[in-house]
């Protein structure tokens, strides 16, 4: 049930870090960025950060975002997911490394996903790292490598939560 909601929200914010038309910028951690956006009658609080690097160089991409969302009504805390400009590979699981840590998602469209049991790892793994990569693959077979910057996520991740409590 959660996990139904927070496809539903974090498709609404995809665009957020770049248009911003809907969602407020909160603030500026280093790397990442937080915003709040009210979805219905709900606030989502959240931390996005954009890729440093993007490959293959050539590839059309899109906006390309990672984020970690909270809701106020308690829906969800700490939710991470990704957010690219294309549509993911369902049967090439995307993955995120963090140091030597592996963490297999899941692809919806556009989107990638962590299982809930995986998601308190994950960030921790965000908080004490300093690069987030993440490799996925397109519908039409482009395999796709992301580096994010992990400066700052700690003050974001942390302030986004405090915003939707």
């Amino acid at each position: 049930m959660r996990l139904c909601a927070a496809l539903v929200i974090v498709a609404g914010l995809v665009a957020a870090p770049h248009a911003g038309a809907q969602a407020k910028a909160i603030g500026r951690y280093k790397d990442w960025r937080v915003f709040t956006e009210n979805v219905g009658k709900d606030l989502v609080c959240f931390a996005a950060v954009e890729p440093s690097d993007k490959a293959p160089k050539g590839a059309d991409h899109g906006e390309v975002n990672f984020y970690v969302a909270t809701w106020k009504s308690g829906a969800g805390a700490n939710q991470p997911s990704l957010k690219v400009g294309y549509t993911l590979r369902k049967d090439i699981v995307p993955e995120a490394i963090i140091g030597r840590e592996r963490f297999k998602m899941y692809a919806s469209g556009p989107e990638a996903f962590f299982s809930d049991d995986k998601e308190r790892s994950l960030i921790a793994a965000l908080k004490k790292g300093s690069e987030l990569r993440i490799e996925a693959a397109s519908v039409k077979d482009a395999r796709t490598a992301y580096h994010f910057s992990l400066k700052g996520s700690t003050e974001a991740i942390d302030k986004a939560r405090q915003l939707c409590r």
